[in-house]
Order: C-alpha cells, then structure tokens, then sequence
C-alpha cells in the first residue's frame, strides 16, 4: 500500500515484550517471526472493539523495539465517511496526493495500548510456548517413560510440585510426592516419568518420586 500514515502515538518501546520475545527464542528455541506473527493475531482478536470500528484491521509489532501500533483500512470520500472511510481533508493531513477512492492504511492505535495489549501478547506467547512444547514433548520424553528424569523446581500450584525440562514443564501431584520431602524454587529434582500428555494446556510430563520404580 502506497499510503501508510505514521504519526509517533503514545506508544514507547516495549522492552519488556522485547526482552521477552528474545528470552524465548534463545532459551525455547522457537522462532520469534512465528511468536511475533501469534502475537499480533491476538491482540487483532482480544482487542478489535477498543481499535476502530473499521472491517479491516492490522495491528503490528515492530521486530526491533517491541513496540505495538494498530492501522485500519480506509476509504477516502469526500462527505459523509462511514466507519471504513476517512474524509479526504484529514488524509490529506498526512497524504497530499492522496484522491477520492484511494484507500489507505491510517494509524488507528489507541492511547496507552502498549501498556494494555502487553498482558493480552505475553497470554499468546504462552499459548505459542504451549504449543510448541507439546509438538516437541513427544519426540524427546516418550522414550523415557519409566526412567528416571532430572529438571528444575520451577513453582508450585496448589500442592503440585511444576518442574521445568527447558523445553517442556512436568507435575509432581501430592499423590506422587514422598512425603515430609520439601523444595525450594530452583532446586534440581529427579523423578520418575510416568506418562506423557500432549493433549490439553497442563504440564505434558506426568512424574513421580513415590511410585515403587522409582524408590528401586
């Protein structure tokens, strides 16, 4: 599109989705074009109705600062614009050349919409990690059901025991726990890996420290 109007906003630099953005893709190994283009279907989705009311909407990452910008699609009339158009003066604001018909993509993004779209991109980066977690888990962990498998104390949710592998989480309930044993965040754990799981946004990994193959 020939027409592209920026203006500056309110927006500043995102480094924390950034610094985010850039933590998975050394740590998890997944591709930030793939988390960046999930990102922005997210935010399209989450925040539609606090854009513009325009049919055609683009909401964009920039790859380098983080920052997050939304533009519409709009048609250049002369009177009378409906939501999908823009009156010709205003274009011509920021395109002089522009004429009666011409659509372009005119800067809709709201004001504080870094601050309010940051939590709604992290949601679909979790979403992007899960799904990529278990297309992977498969492939490394099914082979080692019923050994021994050592991770790290990530954090604890209500009485499970959520251990980190890198590139998969595990859960140790209650049940599998051996009891009077006690963990600190970030503490190394071995467990015994009792089943995989791939369907669904829990830990993929099912482990134990109290079933008797373990104890052996």
């Amino acid at each position: 599109n020939k027409h592209r109007g920026d203006c500056p906003g309110e927006n500043t630099m995102n480094s924390e989705l950034l610094s985010i953005l850039e933590h998975i893709e050394q740590e998890r190994g997944i591709d930030r074009e793939t988390l960046v283009d999930a990102v922005e279907k997210a935010l399209l989705t989450a925040s539609r109705k606090s854009i513009h009311p325009a049919k055609e909407l683009d909401v964009k990452v920039d790859r380098n600062t983080g920052e997050i910008r939304a533009w519409a699609r709009l048609e250049v009339v002369e009177s009378n614009p409906n939501t999908d158009q823009l009156l010709i003066e205003r274009a011509k604001e920021k395109f002089p050349e522009v004429k009666l018909g011409d659509v372009i993509s005119w800067e809709v993004t709201p004001k504080n919409f870094g601050r309010i779209a940051a939590q709604t991109a992290k949601q679909a980066i979790l979403q992007q990690l899960r799904k990529a977690e278990k297309a992977i888990v498969k492939e490394e962990f099914e082979d080692k059901i019923g050994d021994i498998v050592n991770g790290t104390v990530r954090r604890f949710e209500a009485g499970n025991i959520i251990v980190d592998f890198m590139k998969a989480e595990g859960i140790i309930t209650p049940r599998e726990k051996i009891p009077g044993e006690q963990y600190m965040q970030g503490d190394r754990i071995s467990a015994l890996l009792l089943r995989v799981e791939t369907i669904g946004s829990g830990p993929s990994l099912i482990l134990s420290r109290a079933h008797p193959d373990f104890v052996r």
